[in-house]
């Protein structure tokens, strides 16, 4: 039987496993970080909460964009095209304040 050598054994608290929702991400960036913040906007609602915040290296951002990129297109291969919602959903983009990248 052969080791994995770069195999790493990931902890995930019973806390941590419910996950907590958000239908919101804030994203920023400096240049030596990416800032994600994850809020939980209600209808009707005029105020929001950060439920977490995630801080990453530009090269982890772009090691998260890439895994999600790879993982949508399986989702859409198995469930078919994502709907996207084209604005008057009562939600901001998800880039707010801050310096944010313009394509």
């Amino acid at each position: 039987m052969s080791e994995n050598k770069n195999q790493i054994n990931i902890e995930l608290s019973e806390e941590v496993a419910e996950g907590t929702y958000s239908n919101l991400a804030i994203i920023t960036h400096s240049h030596s970080e990416f800032v994600i913040d994850f809020v939980k906007l209600m209808p009707g609602i005029q105020k929001a909460k950060v439920k977490s915040r995630i801080i990453l290296t530009p090269e982890h951002a772009k090691r998260l964009y890439k895994a999600l990129a790879e993982n949508i297109k399986k989702y859409e291969s198995v469930h078919g095209p994502i709907k996207e919602s084209k604005g008057g959903d009562g939600y901001p983009p998800f880039s707010l304040g801050g310096p944010t990248a313009q394509a």
